[in-house]
């Protein structure tokens, strides 16, 4: 019989609030406070809010514009790298008790932790431990916590989602006997990891609501609308979930892709469209040599105005070789880009793969014995490896091109960014 584990999955409550507020000397639980841009429009989303506000009524990651006038709050720009301090040093307090190995880092701000060996070493129950560690983080960094415990990972993570928000300690356990007399008939059924609207609005055709019902179903049913998928929402309904800590440190996907997207501030024409995927085709470049890999193909998705409501465009070219030379790559998927995009609608949205990206050593290039292609790639390399020991002593702006000057460029201001918001540094 397989080994019963004990998991927590241990949540930051409103962490990018709650560390402002700790910034500030205040209580993220009485605060009114959001995490947002003030140099960017109303529009702009709000990347966290103090429980304070949720108290309100106001939604998690709102827009700005939609929190009510007669609310008074503080709007705290964005500070990635403050975040990323504090959830490093959190991380640090999970493995004063517990190895790295049963450690899964989730999100920024949410683990799981698989305390099974660890209970008897420290004579804890598992909601012991749970208090332990949420009162340390609270102590010793202000933030905040909240804490799921389950016999599986799928349970703790439903422990922490729907009922330690219920619960006066902010903990909430559950097996699988527990979850279905519990949360089989809870609703609505999209407050269950990995159901969201879509998975809710086929269910719903099938007269199913809850996931107790999901449970009771006609099993070939499922199969029929949902595919392969149909056996992890049985299982879920069920309350089971066979995958451990252990098999996700396991997992080697078979392929491996590099991406990256933004979401233009305005409409950009055709010509300014150009020049941003010429930046961030040179920035991937750069990165495919940092982390020593090479593509042979890239995708391009370049999405439209809202406005226009039109289908995207897209489009993949292969280079007929494995390479991270931009003097390659760069012109093939402008060329792509000239190929596929509307020249007359105004875009808002970039996004660019590099596809079944492998180790550098694994490359097979074909190169001809009559021109000196070996010699090119080889100062192409050097250069791109001197540009990125530069940028990595003196900063990622140290070293610009004439093209990131342009009005349109974005890549200085991204730059200065982590996740496509301010680093606060």
């Amino acid at each position: 019989m397989a080994k019963q584990h004990i998991y927590l999955c241990i949540d930051l409550k409103s962490f990018y609030a709650s560390v402002e507020c700790v910034e500030r000397g205040l209580d993220p639980m009485t605060t009114n406070l959001v995490v947002a841009d003030p140099e960017r429009s109303d529009k702009t989303i709000c990347l966290a809010i103090t429980p304070a506000m949720k108290s309100l009524g106001i939604r998690n990651r709102c827009r700005v514009f939609e929190i009510p006038k007669n609310i008074e709050y503080i709007m705290a720009p964005p500070r990635m790298q403050k975040y990323i301090d504090y959830a490093a040093e959190i991380y640090g307090i999970y493995l004063k008790y517990i190895s790295k190995d049963d450690i899964h880092v989730y999100s920024i701000d949410e683990a799981f932790l698989d305390i099974t060996s660890y209970l008897p070493i420290y004579g804890l129950t598992a909601k012991e431990m749970a208090i332990k560690l949420m009162a340390e983080i609270m102590n010793n960094v202000g933030v905040p916590a909240t804490c799921g415990i389950g016999t599986n990972l799928y349970l703790a993570k439903i422990a922490l989602d729907i009922t330690a928000k219920h619960s006066p300690d902010f903990i909430g356990y559950l097996d699988e006997e527990s979850y279905r007399r519990t949360l089989w008939e809870h609703r609505p059924i999209t407050d269950f990891w990995r159901v969201g609207t879509g998975i809710a609005t086929r269910l719903e055709k099938l007269g199913i609501h809850t996931m107790g019902q999901v449970a009771q179903a006609n099993e070939e049913m499922l199969y029929k609308e949902f595919g392969i998928d149909a056996e992890l929402l049985i299982d879920h309904a069920w309350g089971r979930e066979p995958t451990t800590i252990a098999d996700i440190k396991a997992y080697k996907p078979k392929n491996n892709s590099l991406t990256s997207g933004q979401v233009l501030m305005r409409d950009y024409s055709f010509e300014e469209g150009r020049l941003i995927i010429r930046e961030m085709m040179d920035l991937m470049c750069l990165d495919l040599v940092d982390k020593d890999l090479v593509t042979g193909s890239v995708t391009i998705y370049v999405g439209y105005s809202n406005v226009l409501k039109a289908k995207p465009a897209k489009g993949t070219i292969s280079f007929g070789t494995q390479t991270n030379a931009n003097s390659i790559i760069i012109p093939a998927v402008v060329s792509l880009y000239e190929r596929v995009v509307d020249r007359n609608k105004p875009i808002r949205r970039v996004n660019i793969t590099c596809n079944k990206v492998v180790p550098t050593e694994a490359q097979s290039q074909q190169l001809s014995l009559f021109d000196n292609v070996g010699e090119d790639l080889e100062r192409n390399y050097k250069i791109q490896k001197a540009v990125l020991d530069v940028k990595k002593k003196y900063g990622k702006n140290t070293i610009i091109k004439a093209m990131d000057l342009e009005e349109a460029a974005t890549t200085i201001e991204r730059n200065r960014q982590i996740g496509g918001h301010k680093s606060g540094e």
